[in-house]
């Protein structure tokens, strides 16, 4: 085992991961993942909702609009995409 194996993994372990809602699944293998969090508003001390727009690798196009997932910070896979789907958490419910 060398020591190049060790921090590789150390390094993978620190990749950020946030869960979000599938907002769209048109393009081929790519999702766009909303993440939704509150934020304290440093005069008004109001929490006031931001979301950001993640686009993600699905390499299966498995996931539906509505699915709750979690996408893990990746190398760039394309001009937009730095993200790729770890797992759904939570299918969407069908109407």
């Amino acid at each position: 085992m060398s020591s190049n194996e060790g921090s590789a993994s150390e390094v993978r372990s620190q990749r950020k991961v946030v869960r979000g809602q599938v907002a769209s699944n048109k393009m081929q293998k790519t999702i766009v993942v909303v993440v939704r969090r509150k934020v304290r508003h440093p005069l008004y001390e109001k929490f006031v909702s931001k979301s950001t727009k993640l686009y993600a690798h699905d390499e299966n196009n498995e996931c539906q609009i509505g699915d709750i997932v979690e996408v893990m910070q990746t190398r760039p896979l394309s001009s937009k995409k730095r993200w790729r789907l770890v797992q759904i958490v939570q299918r969407a419910t069908q109407a």
